[in-house]
């Protein structure tokens, strides 16, 4: 036993060596553009038995442990993505989408295996029940879908939008819907190939058999909201969330033992379906939520390189040479399929031609289901299953290495990919200073430090002032409105007046009747302009008062002072602004903020809401949060429209 577990832990080490290899080898890849699984593929390729054996066949069994801890845990990831009251927006397009890909794609494939059944070698020779069954069984397993890739692959490119959004429901939905249809496509193969009756009885198994499942999960959830609610270490928490899922697959093959020892039936526990079960009440129905889905996404990228790494290293090449010309007939029917789906379901869904001409691409890929289905399927039909499994494998290779690049080409096609150069989210963040003077050249600095995009406006003439690195600077005449036109202000966010008080005010007040809400900045030189300047909704700077007022915050709250200063190590705060329609009448209890972020006010119409957990969003509405810089830009991210963005970036480019 001893030597068992040294063995054991001799494979694991090793393994985990390879991974840490393969995580540095997969990000070569991002820079030709690929995904980041598409490089822990072809990684677990080459250290597989077929190029340098580093993962042989006898480790890949001693390495089991690592594939049910990863998909116990990519069912907990893929259950956090089912927060109903976001997807709510998105209902109807995620039920019709599940429906054209679950019902199309499979009515696909059971009618082209039948029709092309003489021209493939194995069924020629078949009867027609066999044939049904074989087309009932490949089916659903073309169905079947990957969330593994799709979480890795929306995490990588820091995904959102309403395409990112219905691809991963409708991924999560159609794998817990393709283990009810293969349960009941079974039964009838069953009875097609081997003459047993079909009856009821069957579905009073698979009744029993989704209960039992359903109720372990609720079971669990229960347990881990017990112990969740200590205060105990997040890397203790992670120990028992990843534990636990694992904990699912020895119980599961407990209780099918035990059924088949004492029942007349067998009772199948599906691990994937107690998992998904599990998150989806720990993220809609207790407090948790936040906490669970932060331990979730930290330990991801672990567990996607250990998995994706041990799929590489699993791939059996030799069956996809020996079998890609029927595996690539297959490959085809079933994109025919999807796609066939993806069109009919975005058509009643109402979803824009471009969703439902690329909406099939992020449902390629398949992985560990399919696979267990098709081990399923080998063991239950000595005739033919094995020879069936062998064509699907290779069918799931091909899917796994075409499926993740296609995924990807069609977020950056939709244009909801966040994991690009900082300045495309720039367009929002620019602000004109008008004045050069040293006050201007250090404002500049400053904002230039935290990603703005800054210009400046002078009279001076450009013998008289000295550039300042990344700053655009704009020579103007003076401040007549052709000269104001010309400057095209429409594209600045923000403006700073650094002028006499008549030339700042000739300037806010172009800017209030030409352009509209812009935040204006004016620094006061007299107080006896000031209401002048907040008829015109400007904020006013007096420098007379300024340093008196922020020496009085200072004294009366040290802390929030600094932090609003900026003086915080690694602390900032945020205006942000709710334009993505999913946060629409959602309350501020039910976001999903990161769990250093506080939201410190709320501004509705130019009002200062007094807000409680149970404040709900309005389009519109300005929202300040304070936390950590890189939490800040999950907000930014979160609240944005990208689809605004798409027509700002679109405008600032025509102009």
């Amino acid at each position: 036993m001893i030597l068992q577990f040294e063995h054991f832990l001799f494979f694991l080490l090793a393994f985990l060596w390879i991974v840490i290899g393969s995580f540095h080898v997969a990000k070569y890849f991002q820079k030709i553009k690929l995904p980041l699984i598409t490089g822990f593929l072809i990684s677990g390729v080459i250290a597989g038995p077929f190029f340098l054996e580093l993962v042989s066949d006898e480790s890949i069994l001693n390495l089991q442990i690592v594939n049910e801890f990863s998909l116990s845990y990519i069912a907990f990831a893929a259950g956090t993505e089912l927060f109903l009251k976001e997807i709510r927006s998105s209902l109807k397009s995620i039920l019709w989408n599940t429906f054209g890909q679950l019902v199309i794609t499979f009515g696909v494939a059971v009618v082209a295996i039948i029709l092309l059944a003489d021209h493939i070698p194995f069924l020629s020779g078949l009867s027609q029940s066999n044939v049904l069954a074989i087309a009932l069984l490949t089916g659903t397993i073309f169905v079947a879908r990957s969330p593994s890739s799709a979480i890795a692959i929306i995490n990588e490119m820091r995904a959102k939008g309403r395409f990112t959004k219905t691809a991963i429901s409708v991924t999560v939905i159609k794998d817990v819907l393709v283990i009810l249809l293969f349960a009941i496509c079974l039964s009838i193969a069953n009875s097609l190939v081997k003459g047993v009756e079909l009856s009821y009885f069957f579905l009073l198994e698979l009744l029993v058999e989704l209960s039992a499942t359903f109720s372990m999960g609720i079971i669990l959830a229960r347990i881990l909201k017990f112990i969740f609610s200590f205060k105990i270490h997040q890397h203790l928490k992670v120990a028992i969330l990843l534990g636990s899922g694992y904990a699912v697959y020895p119980f599961s093959h407990y209780i099918h033992h035990l059924s088949e020892n004492f029942l007349p039936f067998e009772i199948l526990i599906e691990p994937l379906l107690v998992c998904i079960t599990v998150s989806f009440i720990i993220v809609n129905y207790t407090s948790l939520r936040i906490e669970f889905q932060t331990i979730v996404e930290k330990i991801g990228p672990a567990i996607y390189a250990a998995f994706f790494t041990l799929a590489g290293a699993m791939m059996s090449l030799d069956i996809l040479a020996d079998t890609w010309k029927i595996a690539l007939l297959f490959f085809i029917i079933r994109l025919v399929g999807m796609m066939g789906g993806a069109w009919l379901g975005g058509t009643f869904a109402g979803d824009p031609k471009l969703f439902r001409r690329i909406g099939w691409m992020p449902y390629v890929t398949q992985a560990g289901v399919s696979l267990a289905l098709v081990m399923v399927i080998s063991n239950s039909f000595p005739a033919w299953g094995s020879q069936l499994a062998t064509i699907i494998v290779a069918v799931v290779i091909v899917n796994q290495l075409v499926g993740p690049p296609l995924f990807k080409w069609a977020i950056k096609r939709v244009g909801e990919n966040r994991n690009q150069p900082r300045d495309h989210y720039e367009h929002s963040r620019r602000v004109l200073i008008f004045g050069y003077e040293n006050q201007s050249v250090a404002l500049s600095n400053e904002l230039q430090k935290n990603n703005w995009k800054v210009s400046i406006a002078t009279r001076k003439p450009q013998d008289q002032i000295e550039e300042i690195p990344g700053v655009k600077t704009y020579h103007i005449p003076g401040l007549q409105a052709e000269t104001l036109a010309n400057l095209n202000l429409k594209k600045f966010d923000t403006f700073v007046l650094l002028h006499s008080d008549r030339g700042n005010y000739h300037i806010a007040e172009w800017i209030y009747e030409n352009i509209g809400e812009k935040v204006v900045i004016v620094r006061l030189a007299d107080r006896k302009n000031l209401k002048k300047f907040y008829d015109l909704g400007a904020l006013v700077i007096d420098p007379s008062t300024a340093f008196v007022n922020l020496l009085q915050h200072f004294v009366r709250s040290p802390l929030a002072t600094s932090l609003l200063m900026g003086m915080e190590a690694d602390k900032d705060t945020l205006d942000v602004t709710v334009e993505d329609e999913s946060l629409f009448g959602i309350a501020l209890r039910n976001l999903r903020l990161p769990v250093d972020v506080l939201i410190l006010s709320v501004k509705r119409k130019g009002n200062i809401i007094i807000t409680h957990g149970y404040t709900r969003l309005r389009q519109g509405d300005v929202v300040t949060v304070v936390g950590s810089v890189e939490s800040l830009e999950k907000v930014a991210l979160q609240f944005e429209s990208f689809e605004l963005e798409k027509n700002s970036t679109r405008s600032a480019g025509n102009n």
